[in-house]
C-alpha cells in the first residue's frame, strides 16, 4: 500500500494523526484511533448468489481465510470497556488471498460517519479538543455541530454498548463498486451482521460491567465455539448518493449476502500481530473497486503513516 503522491492529502493525513495524538495522547506501538483491540482468524465462505454481484476471487472460490480485529474506539490503549467513549466498536476483516495479496473490509458499529471530507473532520476533533469543561458555552463543538447537521446526527445517535462483540452490527463508512463477470456494478456499504443475534446494554448496566468485559466475554466464546457473522452490502438505487458517508440510504435497500465469516480461534501472537497488521480500507482487487468518496483515500493514508509509525515503534 503506498502512500499517496498527492501533497495535500498527506499533509492532511499527517495533520489528522497529530490531532489523534493530541486529543488521546500519544501511545507508541497502537494505532491512533482504535487503539484497544483482540484478533480471531477463521473463514470466509461465499454464497452462491454472491457471483452475480461481483467477480471478486474470495467470492468465486469455494472458501477463504480471514483475520477479524475487534475494537474499542479511541486512541487510548487501556480505555475500559465499559466507558461510553468505547463506542462505536470496530470490526476490520482481512481476506488472505494468497501470499501477501489480500482485501479488507473496516467497519465500526454506528452507521455512517460525523464529516463528508477529511478537512471538516480535522475541522471537528480540533474543535472536540479545544472544548474542555473549563471553556465556557457555546464552546467550539457546539458552534461546529451546530453549523455542520450530519455530524450532529452522527454525534446524537445512539451508541449502546453491545453485550458482546459477537453480538454487535457493523457498519462500512463508505460505498464500494462491486462488478460482476459480465461487467454490471452495482454500489454498496458492507454490513456485518451477527449470527448470535444483536444485543446491547442499557448505559446503566454497562457502567457496572467490569472493564475487561466484552474482551473477556469473546475470549471466553470462542473458547466454546465459532463466532459467526453474515457479510453483506446494502445496495444503492439508482440516484442515491454513494460518495458521501453522511448520507443513509433508506432501510428499503436490498441486502445482498456475500457470505459467512466463522471465526475459530485466537491469533497466535496477537500483540505482536496487531502490531503489524495494516488495514486498508480501499479494497485493491478486481471485482470491488473504491467509489469516489473523498474519505477513502484519506483513511488508507493515515492508516498507513499510523502503521509504519506503530512497527517502527
Amino acid at each position: 500500500m503506498p502512500l499517496p503522491t498527492d501533497e495535500k492529502l498527506l499533509a492532511l493525513s499527517q495533520d489528522l494523526l497529530k490531532q489523534f495524538d493530541t486529543l488521546f495522547g500519544l501511545h507508541p506501538g497502537f494505532r491512533a484511533a482504535h487503539a484497544r483491540g483482540t484478533m480471531l482468524s477463521g473463514t470466509f465462505t461465499p454464497d452462491p448468489e454472491a457471483a452475480s454481484l461481483t467477480r471478486a476471487p474470495h467470492v468465486t472460490r469455494a472458501s477463504t481465510p480471514v483475520t477479524a480485529r475487534f475494537s474499542n474506539s479511541t486512541g487510548i490503549p487501556l480505555l475500559p470497556d465499559n466507558d461510553p467513549n468505547a463506542n462505536p466498536r470496530g470490526l476490520a476483516i482481512r481476506f488472505h488471498l494468497a501470499e501477501h495479496v489480500h482485501t479488507d473490509i473496516v467497519s465500526h458499529s454506528t452507521d455512517g460517519f460525523p464529516t463528508r471530507t477529511g478537512d471538516e473532520f480535522l475541522e471537528f476533533l480540533r474543535a472536540v479538543a479545544a472544548s474542555g469543561d473549563d471553556v465556557p458555552s457555546p464552546k467550539p463543538i457546539e458552534k461546529f455541530l451546530g453549523s455542520h447537521p450530519a455530524a450532529l446526527a452522527f454525534v446524537q445517535a445512539p451508541k449502546p454498548s453491545p453485550a458482546s462483540f459477537a453480538k454487535e452490527t457493523y457498519f462500512g463508512v463508505t460505498a464500494m463498486r462491486f462488478l460482476n463477470k459480465d461487467g454490471a456494478s452495482h454500489y454498496g456499504r458492507y454490513r456485518i451482521v451477527p449470527d448470535a443475534g444483536v444485543e446491547h446494554l442499557d448505559p446503566d448496566v454497562t457502567k457496572n460491567k467490569g472493564p475487561d468485559f466484552l474482551f473477556d466475554e469473546l475470549s471466553e466464546r470462542i473458547a466454546a465455539g465459532p463466532i459467526s457473522f453474515q457479510v453483506l452490502a446494502q445496495l444503492a438505487n439508482e440516484g442515491d448518493e454513494v460518495n458521501d458517508a453522511t448520507v443513509h440510504w433508506p432501510e428499503d435497500r436490498t441486502l445482498a449476502r456475500l457470505g459467512q465469516i466463522v471465526l475459530t480461534a485466537p491469533v497466535e501472537n496477537d500483540a505482536a500481530e496487531q502490531k503489524k497488521i495494516i488495514f486498508d480500507p480501499i479494497p485493491r482487487l478486481d471485482g470491488i473497486e473504491p467509489s469516489d468518496d473523498p474519505l477513502l483515500e484519506l483513511r488508507a493514508a493515515i492508516y498507513l503513516l499510523s502503521g509504519r509509525r506503530r512497527r517502527q515503534a
